[in-house]
Order: C-alpha cells, then structure tokens, then sequence
C-alpha cells in the first residue's frame, strides 16, 4: 500500500471521505421540503434541491434520474432518502431501487401520502435520523490513494488560470494517477480549441472519437440555441481577467487535468471508474452542474480553480478552492483553500502542486474545506434542451 488516507469504508467496498445522510428529491415540487427536513435533521444531513423531474421527455429525464442515482451511490454518502411528492414521472421507490444496488441504505417518503408539509418534516427528520444511526457505525479505515475519484473544475478564469491554478492542479492529478488513482476533468465546451491537442493523448481510437464527437455535439447544441461558442468564448468577465482567445482559454483549462494520457470518456453523470487514469466527462461549462455531474460520477473530492474568485461548493463533496491570482488570494483567502499565485511571483509549479495534493490527501482524511466550513453547496442537474430534443428525432 502507497500513500493512505483515513475513510469511511462501504459494505460493498467502496471508500467514502465524508459520512452525509443525503435528503435527495425526485423534483422541483419537493426540493424545499427535503432541504427542511436536511436543517432540521442535523449537520451530518445533506440536501440535493433540483429543477427539474416533475414531467420531462425520456432523455431529460433519464439524465435527471442517473444523476440524482449517482448521487445516492457516492461514497461519501452513508444513507439516503428519497422525497416525492407522488405524482412525479421518476418515482421515489424506482430511485431508491437504483441507489440500493451499492447497497447504501435507502428509505423513501411520499409527502401526499403521509399528510402534507408538516408531516412530511416531522416523518423525514425520522427516517433521516434512523438512517444516520446506521450510517454512524461507519469508522474510518485505512485507504489507498489509488482509491480516489478527485474531480477538476475551473471557474472565474483569468489570465493566471492557465499559468498558475491550473497547471498546480494538473500536477497534483498527475501524482494521483501516478499513485494509482483516479483524476477526471470536463466542459466538453472548453475543449473547443485544444479538441486535437486533447485528441492526440488518448490511448485509443475509440476515446479519440467519441472526445471529437462530443466537442463537434456541444458545439451544434449551442448553435441551435443561437449561440457561437467560439464567438462567445471568452466570456466578458475571461476577457476582464485578461484572456483574448478562446484558444488561449482552452489550452489553460486542460492543463488542469495534468499530462497524462486520457484513458477514457463518459458521459454527464455516468460512473467514472477508480484505478483509471485520467479519465473525460462530457458536461457543459455551466460550473455547478458540471461538478454535480462528477459527483453523482462517483468523484469523493473536487478541486475548483478561480482566478477571479468563486464560492461555488457542492453538498456531497467537499470543494477545494485553488486560486493564482495574488489578489484574489489577497480579497478572498477565506473562501479559498489552496494559494497557488506564488507560481506568479516565480516559484516552481511543483512546488504549488504538491501543496495541492497535500491538500487533497488531508481533505480525504477529514480536513474541511472553505466551503464546507460556510456550508456553500450548490447543486443543478444539467437539462437537454428541446432543440436538442428536437434535433435529435430529426436525425433519426
């Protein structure tokens, strides 16, 4: 056994870095129900309020139900219980069925069918808390590095994103894959650019593919809404923050995935193995869906760069915030976790990027994030949009 972390051990082998009871709806209609009953349970309670689920088409909803399935089957999660209010088209007990096949312990509640809010509360604070009494038997146990999913996310680029954030990250994922881990990284959309670049690591025909095929999908998708992604990359605030082309924007978002080959590519939401290397979702750039999307992929903790500043943090994982930019270290210390600017004032990328993986094997250990400490977590599930829908059946 290499370098180790302390973790919560699940019955079916999987390592948990954090023990939460999730309070998960099946829609929008129930979304601030679960997160009462989340307040009023307790701190180890973690709610996952949504959009979306109330009736949507088969593809929107097959995304909504795997994502919010994923979710349930995180490591980090020691129980869960599904809330529906009962006329949903994704139905409590089919969720809770998807989820238990990890075997993490499911309930589910009906708020129509136990008597309306107050009930509903009263009746979720007590499967929540029956839940966690089992969880809680849980200890934390010796685990392998190799055993880490670790997410990767940018936000708020600047110029120093890609010369100082991005690259420390990349170096850490680097030293996780080399221990055996796995590092993955996504908006597909911030591939444009850097697609051949991308390509040209892949182990294999087939990854190549489908990475070129998704950059040329999202790139459709968006022009179907009327929207020109190279016309519109880099954003306004990118282009405050220095940024002038969305090649330059690009070349600076992948690095943060570190140098080593691209061993595969999943979709949004879809299970990202352990042990695989450096491995792609498809998600779009939209911060808090594109986490939520490695989340419910199985992703135990999550870095996230800002150059400008963010506080994006999530319920299930915990956010490391990495930051270059000097005085975004300066104005926000208190939201960011990990100074990397010092690659600014001329020290050495590895120096900043092992203070990154540090942090990493110190937050799978138990150590909170910024965002944790201000329970800052943001959740959306990304939704296909009818002109995909649309664009789709005309195709077949």
């Amino acid at each position: 056994m290499g370098e180790t972390f302390s973790g919560f051990r699940r019955t079916d082998g999987r390592i948990g870095v954090r023990n939460h009871v999730a309070i998960i709806p099946t829609s929008v209609s129930v979304s601030s129900i679960a997160s009462k009953v989340a307040d009023e349970a307790g701190e180890w309670a973690r709610a996952t309020p949504h959009q979306m689920g109330t009736s949507q088409p088969d593809r929107t909803r097959e995304q909504t139900r795997r994502t919010l399935a994923g979710i349930g089957r995180n490591p980090n999660v020691g129980g869960a219980l599904v809330v529906e209010l009962g006329t949903e088209d994704i139905d409590a007990e089919g969720l809770a069925d998807d989820i238990a096949r990890v075997d993490t312990p499911v309930s589910t509640l009906t708020v129509r069918e136990v008597g309306g809010t107050r009930a509903a509360l009263d009746e979720g604070v007590s499967l929540a808390t029956a839940l966690y009494d089992e969880a809680k038997e849980a200890r934390r146990e010796e685990a392998d590095v190799s055993e880490l999913v670790f997410g990767v996310e940018c936000g708020g680029s600047d110029a120093t994103s890609g010369i100082a954030a991005n690259p420390a990250v990349g170096h850490a994922c680097d030293r996780l894959v080399e221990a055996g881990g796995t590092a993955s990284f996504s908006e597909t959309p911030e591939f444009i650019g850097a697609e051949h670049t991308l390509a040209e690591r892949c182990t294999d025909e087939e990854t190549r593919r489908r990475l070129l095929d998704r950059v040329d999908q999202r790139e459709s998708q968006a022009e179907l809404m009327g929207v020109d992604l190279r016309g519109a990359q880099p954003t306004p605030g990118n282009k405050e923050g220095g940024l002038t082309t969305i090649e330059e924007k690009s070349l600076g978002a992948i690095v943060k995935g570190g140098t080593t080959p691209v061993e595969g590519m999943v979709d949004y939401a879809e299970r990202l193995p352990t042990g695989a290397g450096l491995v792609l979702m498809d998600t779009p750039g939209y911060d808090v869906e594109s986490v939520v999307g490695k989340v419910a992929g199985g992703a135990q903790v999550v870095a996230f760069t800002t150059g400008r500043g963010s506080t994006t943090g999530n319920p299930i994982a915990p956010v490391i915030k990495v930051t270059g930019n000097p005085k975004t270290w300066e104005k926000m210390s208190s939201n960011i976790d990990v100074n990397a600017s010092t690659v600014v004032d001329g020290r050495p990328i590895s120096e900043a990027g092992d203070r990154v993986y540090e942090t990493l094997v110190a937050v799978a250990n138990g150590r909170r994030t910024a965002a944790e400490q201000r329970r800052l977590e943001e959740f959306a599930i990304n939704e296909i949009q009818p002109n995909e829908l649309a664009s789709a059946e005309v195709d077949v």
